[in-house]
């Protein structure tokens, strides 16, 4: 159990505060509150906060673009934001004809986003996982999903790690980073006993896996055998996600959520929905980036 002393980086009021993403050009941390529908970035050297709104159901995850810009997960949808006056274009939709939303997604060394969908009742198996390229073709890797979450790669490109958190799971996969291929699927963490839910996932240059657990006020670091060796008690009861910034990378940053948690709880949390920070317990790895083909998504049919 860590000592490491935890911190508020931002005394935000996240309802669902998620994908916490270290820009190395802007020098800034974003993320997103998925309910409150809102994209956020802090400056660390300045302490400036500043909030985008956006009008969707869900506001689900985010990436990092080769060109700059960013692209959100607006419920089924992926949108690019360029930063200025215009409204996000939409970038291509994933997945339609479900009660689903796009959640959890991660961009491998190749540009290519990860990203999978899931159930707005969070119970049915309607989620998948997909694999969407510069063009804006995304492909079904698979189904059967309740909640995505926890997308991460290894730092050596062989492995990808996938979480259901409503199946209390996390899987490892052997990853073709050519090929953009998964293959020999096989159980990382089984929670499924305890029913603890694993959240967002990163990776640190070691090769462990961070991870959230929403509900169970902490993140642990998983060795790649499997074997956690740290835990940091947290000051929230829903940690949702987590990654590595600053100019070193060794700032754990970690998104935290109000929603589920009463009046008397959010009274005993302060800091529930606050952007928390906590300093030196590692050092991650930079952020990759969607490679967007200049010419857009290619059209359907």
């Amino acid at each position: 159990m860590s000592r490491s002393r935890v911190e508020t980086a931002v005394a935000s009021t996240d309802i669902l505060g998620e994908t916490p993403l270290w820009c190395d050009r802007s020098r800034k941390l974003w993320w997103i509150d998925i309910d409150g529908r809102l994209h956020q970035s802090f400056d660390p050297a300045t302490g400036a906060h500043h909030v985008w709104s956006y009008d969707c159901q869900f506001l689900g995850s985010q990436a990092l673009t080769a060109d700059g810009t960013h692209l959100l997960a607006q419920d089924l949808s992926l949108f690019r934001r360029k930063f200025d006056d215009a409204p996000p274009a939409r970038f291509c939709e994933v997945e339609s004809g479900l009660d689903n939303r796009l959640n959890d997604g991660r961009v491998d060394a190749r540009g290519r986003l990860w990203i999978g969908t899931m159930d707005n009742q969070l119970h049915r198996p309607n989620g998948s996982l997909y694999r969407v390229s510069a063009d804006g073709e995304a492909m079904r890797l698979f189904d059967g999903v309740i909640v995505t979450n926890g997308i991460a790669f290894a730092p050596d490109n062989r492995t990808l790690y996938f979480t259901d958190t409503r199946r209390y799971c996390t899987w490892k996969f052997d990853f073709d980073l050519d090929d953009g291929v998964i293959r020999n699927r096989r159980l990382f963490a089984d929670y499924g006993a305890s029913k603890e839910r694993p959240d967002g996932a990163s990776v640190d240059v070691d090769g462990g896996l961070w991870t959230a657990f929403f509900s169970g006020g902490r993140v642990a670091r998983y060795r790649p055998d499997g074997q956690i060796d740290k835990v940091i008690p947290l000051p929230v009861t829903n940690p949702t996600c987590l990654c590595f910034g600053g100019r070193d990378l060794k700032t754990l940053f970690v998104t935290t959520a109000r929603k589920f948690l009463d009046r008397q709880q959010l009274g005993i949390e302060p800091q529930a929905g606050h952007l928390l920070a906590i300093h030196g317990v590692a050092q991650g790895l930079p952020e990759h980036r969607v490679s967007i083909d200049p010419c857009g998504p290619t059209p359907p049919g």
